[in-house]
């Protein structure tokens, strides 16, 4: 099977089902089913590509697939995959079914054809997905990533609530924006190459010899683009309007996979076709990275509004990730690609349960709850679980991921890692006082009737806390996958790990 070209099916997949969608005639009546067939065929087409992938292969790119596109601009069809980019097309494809089931009543079966442009535009969103991160040619990582922003504007602009034509519209100026910068530094980086009909691989273009400034330079070009993508303090500002707009399965996969682009972006290019520029670079990226952390956790704890508040968690957990992919330590790093996959799922789950409580309580103002633990219990308990994950519980998926960006950081730029640190306890203060603020208190008499989770939402969940659960206790596959990468990288970025400290060494001994 090793000649079956597996990661053109899984972009084939969700593209070719999301035109059926679309297509689906005017008045059928199973378009959602057939989304949601269509995701669970990727899905298990994902699950067989992982299988052929070797952890710890003697090449950087596995399931490799060339072919000549555009020959006179050094243009390929290039896909192939590290453990790194296998981890975040798994994430894509187990989080699409998941929001299909979640935005099943999302828009009417009797809407004319919103329904079929809906459903279609999400399948169309993961094929784009998939191809962002398999692509291994830099002009096509580069039309997978604006492409995206098509299918997302129409989600967000077409579907999204009373705010959505401005907040589609901040999106795309923003994401543009970053993307035309990026334009320049990908055709100024083929210049600099060998050039030829396959110029733009990661391979030909990986170890080349700029000058000090245009390496800097080229190095901005793309680090801009990812860190609006990411998104960084201070370029974050269309994410909370985005992401409270958008429909609550929109806002998972831009907030859950989307985002993360950028983090892999940083991790693919800026780190290993940048490497002096990456190392020249890393302080001044790790205090924006420290003051994403700190002051999306701050705005966090003053919102009201429940997907605003998850937004600007996310700011504040992307510092983390920003903050261990350029501390250049193994466990750093590794930990920041193993919270990209655990930010995902984490995501996934407070932006769905908190769609379950506004649809029940019409209101996303977190003042107006109180005592809802006592009507739905079992969404309650489940924004607890998401919750507890979210602010790092030993024992749930963040957990490990978080500790190891700090400790790893600490190992080369301990100041950075105690400042970051208290990331951690301003998150304890948001996610408890949101908790208790929605559901504790005496019993609202005016919902006492209303419905707790059905069993449709209790499919949505369940996946998601059993993802916590295994990846918190059992995070060895997942870190056994990435770790080769992330080594691999560092290699080309030309560091090692620092050496124990004297007093460790000494207190090691005792």
């Amino acid at each position: 099977m090793s000649g079956v070209p597996w990661l053109s099916i899984l972009v084939l997949i969700p593209l070719l089902g999301g035109v059926l969608v679309a297509l689906l005639p005017r008045g059928f009546a199973k378009v959602r089913e057939v989304a949601l067939g269509v995701s669970l065929l990727t899905l298990v087409a994902g699950v067989v590509t992982a299988l052929q992938f070797q952890a710890g292969g003697s090449q950087q790119f596995q399931l490799t697939e060339t072919y000549t596109w555009i020959p006179q601009f050094g243009v390929s069809y290039a896909v192939g995959v590290d453990g790194i980019a296998l981890a975040m097309i798994l994430l894509g494809v187990v989080l699409v079914p998941i929001c299909l089931l979640a935005a099943w009543d999302d828009v009417a079966t009797g809407s004319g054809r919103r329904q079929h442009g809906y459903f279609a535009l999400m399948l169309v969103l993961e094929a784009l997905m998939i191809g962002v991160f398999a692509a291994t040619d830099v002009f096509l990582f580069y039309v997978f990533f604006e492409a995206m922003l098509i299918p997302v504007y129409f989600l967000i602009g077409s579907f999204g609530g009373p705010g959505r034509a401005k907040a589609a519209t901040t999106f795309l100026i923003y994401s543009l924006f970053g993307g035309l910068i990026m334009l320049v530094a990908v055709i100024a980086v083929y210049l600099q190459g060998p050039g030829g009909a396959d110029g733009f691989l990661v391979e030909r273009l990986t170890g080349l010899e700029f000058g000090t400034w245009v390496e800097r330079l080229l190095f901005l070009g793309f680090f801009i683009a990812f860190a609006i993508k990411a998104p960084m303090w201070p370029v974050h500002t269309w994410l909370p309007h985005a992401a409270s707009e958008a429909r609550p399965a929109t806002s998972v996969l831009l907030v859950g996979v989307l985002d993360k682009v950028g983090t892999f972006g940083m991790i693919r290019f800026c780190l290993q076709l940048f490497p002096d520029a990456s190392r020249w670079a890393a302080p001044a990226v790790m205090a924006l990275a420290v003051l994403s952390i700190l002051i999306g956790a701050a705005l966090a704890i003053g919102q009201r509004d429940m997907m605003r508040l998850i937004a600007y968690t996310s700011i504040s957990h992307f510092g983390f990730i920003v903050l261990g992919i350029f501390a250049v330590t193994t466990v750093s790093t590794t930990g920041s690609t193993l919270y990209m996959v655990n930010h995902g799922f984490t995501t996934a789950a407070l932006f769905l349960i908190a769609a379950m409580f506004i649809a029940r309580r019409g209101s996303r103002d977190i003042m107006d709850f109180g005592g809802w633990q006592r009507v739905t219990p079992v969404i309650a308990g489940s924004l607890l679980v998401a919750g507890l994950s979210g602010l790092a519980l030993p024992g749930l998926n963040s957990f490990v991921s978080e500790f190891m960006v700090i400790i790893g950081t600490y190992q080369r730029y301990p100041v950075y890692a105690v400042v970051g640190a208290f990331g951690v306890i301003l998150a304890a203060l948001y996610i408890l006082l949101w908790y208790q603020k929605v559901a504790t208190g005496p019993k609202p008499e005016d919902y006492a009737s209303t419905p707790d989770m059905t069993r449709r939402e209790k499919a949505v969940v369940a996946p998601l806390i059993a993802a916590f659960l295994f990846l918190g206790f059992y995070p060895k596959p997942a870190l056994d996958m990435l770790e080769p990468a992330v080594g691999t990288t560092l290699q080309y970025v030309g560091v090692s790990d620092p050496a124990p400290s004297a007093d460790a060494a000494e207190g090691s001994e005792g």
